[in-house]
């Protein structure tokens, strides 16, 4: 039995090098970032971490101090489906959905990493082992662009190793939209991956306008066009605009998303392991995808998702995420020409530097 003697959470705001701009999010000065620290009888310590966009992360943190320490030392970490549920259930109605579904995200990543150290095996073998090359995208979070900016940051991701970009829009001129990603493909041509995300910006209707003017210039997707929340919107918007739906990053559960892939016809789901629970129903919705004969992708926290789309066979175009942790961890994620890849360091091998990020924790 490897029981689970420690808990610890940590919260840190860590500033961007620049204000990044999305449609209904606004300006980013700052991302935070809590942290679960979960160590066993041996000494063992599995990490795990869930992010904001720069509000909300003091509910998350007081939920991982305050209300799992009761439920899970004492634990058997091996058994992370038990602690899974025992938490989800403890939590559930004062939490659905919310703050504490991703603290419990952080504590489930934590117990996988564990997992991975006890047994000193890479994460994507442990959960899977289908392949440890992802196909990867740049994500930007770039709506402020012009398009002449947008190519140029563009071109600085192909130097880096990417092969596909994403870019926002949801402007409040459609035509803006539309002349930037006109840009976009006359710049990279007809076989670059160009795909494009609106953070929820439109109506249904606005929606169906937006894809059907973007569809000359050929997106992989259009990512959350109208709210998550109006899954039969969203069935219309895929079947009159004329472009597959990707969606995800802002469903919590498993049934969000069994619903998003029936309902709602989306093509492309689109968990995020920081706020759909964690691995354990990450991997769920990797299946349920798969068992509908659909691809699975990714929002967010590539350095741990690139082994969950490793994992699995239906895994595709790994989001390499605007808030990225490179500055903050001793290992930053691996691109080589398009291709993330996923470490073989034992659990998922992302190393914080939490000595350097001591002056960033934010109060308790």
């Amino acid at each position: 039995m490897a029981k689970i003697t420690k808990l610890q959470s940590d919260f840190y705001r860590l500033p961007l090098k620049e204000v990044l701009v999305d449609a209904m999010h606004g300006e980013h000065h700052a991302f935070e970032v809590i942290t679960i620290q979960v160590t066993d009888a041996d000494g063992v310590t599995g990490v795990g971490y869930t992010f904001t966009g720069g509000r909300n992360g003091h509910a998350i943190h007081a939920t991982a101090r305050h209300e799992f320490p009761d439920l899970v030392l004492g634990q058997d970490a091996e058994c992370i489906e038990a602690i899974w549920e025992k938490v989800w259930w403890a939590t559930h109605y004062g939490g659905k959905g919310g703050p504490t579904v991703l603290a419990l995200s952080a504590l489930d990543m934590a117990l996988w990493d564990l997992k991975g150290k006890r047994t000193e095996q890479p994460l994507w073998r442990l959960l899977g082992g289908h392949d440890n090359k992802v196909s990867c995208y740049a994500g930007g979070i770039d709506l402020h662009l012009s398009a002449a900016e947008l190519i140029a940051q563009s071109e600085r991701n192909v130097e880096r190793g990417f092969r596909a970009i994403k870019m926002k829009v949801g402007r409040d001129k459609l035509s803006e939209d539309v002349e930037k990603l006109a840009a976009m493909r006359a710049h990279f041509g007809d076989g670059f991956p160009i795909m494009v995300d609106a953070n929820m910006k439109w109506t249904v209707s606005e929606a169906i306008a937006a894809a059907r003017a973007f569809e000359p210039h050929a997106p992989r997707w259009l990512e959350e066009p109208i709210i998550p929340d109006d899954l039969e919107g969203m069935a219309r918007v895929a079947q009159e605009g004329g472009i597959p739906i990707a969606c995800g990053e802002n469903m919590r559960t498993i049934w969000e998303f069994k619903h998003a892939l029936t309902v709602g016809k989306v093509a492309f789901p689109e968990p995020d392991v920081t706020n759909c629970g964690g691995i354990t129903p990450f991997l769920k919705i990797a299946h349920l995808a798969e068992a509908f004969n659909l691809p699975v992708t990714s929002h967010g926290a590539h350095d741990v998702t690139v082994h969950l789309l490793a994992a699995v066979p239906n895994g595709t175009m790994l989001e390499a995420h605007g808030f990225g942790l490179d500055d903050y961890v001793e290992h930053p994620m691996q691109i080589e020409d398009g291709l993330a890849i996923a470490p073989d360091r034992p659990g998922h091998g992302v190393a914080f530097d939490f000595a350097s990020m001591e002056s960033l924790k934010a109060e308790a």
